[in-house]
């Protein structure tokens, strides 16, 4: 296959759909190497809870942003952006294509399209509206983002405090609506882009969630995340998996009751993630069975 340009092939969808299988056979056919579009790969001290491809899949195929930082790292989407461009840089003097896999729609889209430039977290704010999230609710966050950003409130997931501290953080610190920064012209790229798409019938889709969530409970799951406890207020812990058995070791709930969440927090992400997915119409979608339909995509626009 020739082009004139390298070529980023991306290889997205929702949890458990498959993709880790899909970039190895796809890496593997294009002579390539994969990057990491999963934000919550990137700690090392999460594996079992973020479906980390194994020794033996990583031996197969050179990755990269793959438990390259800890919990305590401050990392954000605008360092990742930066990081991968300069990767990307690298391996395209080496390869014509690089994989990105991942479900990390954000992300994605910043190595892809630019992300707008944001102030850094500022940790005293932070710490104030974490205040205000203890000791008055989420609420009192929503009112808040409500009061300075009314066009992001009607966007964002009200139930997702992280986001809400971080809209209302760029909000008073620069002065102006968090959602004045998302509507920039995006950035143009030196690389192509083809990108795919996974996808199964949702009742296929949701008991692989239900199996992979048994997995990781068999494969030590629930140790893994008692030795994360005394980290839970970090951020990169604000996630599916995790904070369910925090609960549980917290007496909140039961073993039983944790697992149970953890799989139907599962299929509301990978419902959020398809419904983030499907705006972009430059997604070409398969099912994860379908290697030679990809392949076939990716010589024909290469």
């Amino acid at each position: 296959m020739i082009t004139d340009q390298p070529v980023l092939v991306i290889i997205t969808g929702p949890t458990a759909v498959g993709k880790t299988t899909v970039a190895l056979s796809i890496a593997k056919a294009l002579n390539a190497e994969i990057i990491s579009g999963d934000a919550r790969q990137f700690y090392k001290e999460l594996k079992i809870g973020t479906a980390t491809p194994c020794e033996e899949e990583l031996n197969e195929v050179k990755h990269h942003f793959i438990g390259n930082l800890s919990i305590r790292d401050n990392y954000n989407i605008g360092m990742y952006e930066k990081d991968v461009l300069n990767h990307l840089h690298k391996l395209f003097k080496k390869y014509g294509f690089v994989v990105m896999v991942g479900g990390s729609g954000l992300y994605i889209h910043a190595v892809c399209h630019g992300i707008d430039l944001l102030p850094e977290p500022d940790p005293w704010l932070r710490k104030e509206l974490d205040l205000l999230h203890k000791s008055q609710g989420i609420l009192a966050l929503q009112e808040k983002l409500r009061t300075l950003d009314p066009d992001f409130f009607m966007k964002i997931d009200l139930k997702n405090p992280a986001r809400l501290m971080r809209a209302i953080e760029v909000s008073m610190i620069t002065g102006k609506p968090y959602s004045s920064f998302r509507k920039q012209k995006p950035k143009t790229r030196n690389f192509r882009m083809i990108k795919v798409g996974l996808d199964l019938p949702r009742q296929e889709l949701y008991y692989k969630i239900d199996f992979r969530v048994d997995d990781m409970v068999r494969n030590g799951l629930v140790d893994e995340a008692r030795q994360l406890l005394p980290y839970r207020s970090f951020n990169a812990l604000n996630t599916v998996g995790y904070k369910e058995l925090f609960d549980y070791f917290e007496g909140k709930i039961s073993l039983n009751e944790a697992i149970v969440l953890i799989k139907k927090h599962s299929r509301r992400y990978a419902k959020r993630q398809l419904t983030w997915f499907r705006r972009d119409k430059d997604i070409h979608w398969f099912h994860p069975d379908d290697i030679p339909g990809m392949l076939a995509l990716i010589s024909d626009n290469s």
